[in-house]
């Protein structure tokens, strides 16, 4: 099975989601392959459908416009997160239709390219939290995953922290937890990590723990095609 993955750089959380909108609308209509995006996003505090804003942002929202950080509710599952630079983000668009439309395999999957990318290439432990999705150190969660389906084709999906502020994520309580930590691969390691690098490492990972084969689309080329395709198919029900 193919898959194309892209990297698009440091890009806006509302960019990120109207690309995602558009290929999941290709995907559902079979014109394009399995896609994976990774990017960083700008500081972001995006809340899922399971969230509440009132209860879990703890600072004032002038406070974060200060910071230039903006809230987005969202359409993914979970609840309260931070995105920002150094953090990997990933929003694969597959379509289960073709990966036995089964939504929990699809999450434990996403789960298990960390457990097994991290042990092997860092020789760190991390697991997961019956109950609490994602991947974990101890109580420290150093994944995020939160992720949308429509007509069994995926958006949204996980946030790695491998560089990231950490102390942004004092902001909220990350995923609505007032008991449990955040981590990152920098604090885990005691040294800032290569991102390009670790963003290859986390390609090799995916494409094993789904077994497809992947190919590197270049990012302007990638646009360029959606929107042809876009335009294309427009006209077809959604």
């Amino acid at each position: 099975m193919k898959l194309s993955v892209v990297k698009l750089g440091f890009i806006e959380y509302q960019t990120a989601l109207d690309l995602q909108f558009k290929i999941n609308k290709l995907s559902q209509q079979k014109a394009i392959e399995n896609i994976l995006l990774l990017l960083e996003h700008p500081p972001v505090i995006t809340i899922g459908v399971n969230g509440k804003k009132n209860n879990n942002i703890l600072v004032d929202e002038e406070f974060l416009i200060d910071q230039g950080v903006n809230i987005y509710q969202s359409n993914r599952g979970g609840d309260i997160t931070y995105h920002g630079p150094g953090q990997i983000v990933g929003y694969p668009i597959l379509n289960l239709n073709d990966l036995g439309k089964d939504l929990k395999d699809y999450v434990r999957r996403l789960e298990e390219i960390f457990i097994y990318l991290l042990k092997e290439e860092y020789n760190l432990i991390a697991h997961r939290n019956p109950g609490f999705p994602g991947v974990w150190t101890g109580d420290d969660k150093i994944t995020a995953l939160g992720c949308s389906v429509k007509r069994w084709v995926t958006m949204h999906g996980f946030a790695f922290n491998v560089n990231t502020n950490l102390e942004h994520f004092l902001w909220i309580n990350p995923c609505g937890f007032r008991d449990k930590g955040v981590t990152s691969l920098q604090r885990l390691l005691g040294a800032p990590q290569d991102m390009d690098c670790t963003m290859d490492i986390v390609i090799k990972y995916f494409a094993a723990v789904f077994r497809m084969e992947y190919e590197g689309i270049e990012k302007e080329a990638f646009l360029n095609r959606i929107e042809e395709l876009s335009k294309q198919y427009d006209k077809q029900d959604y």
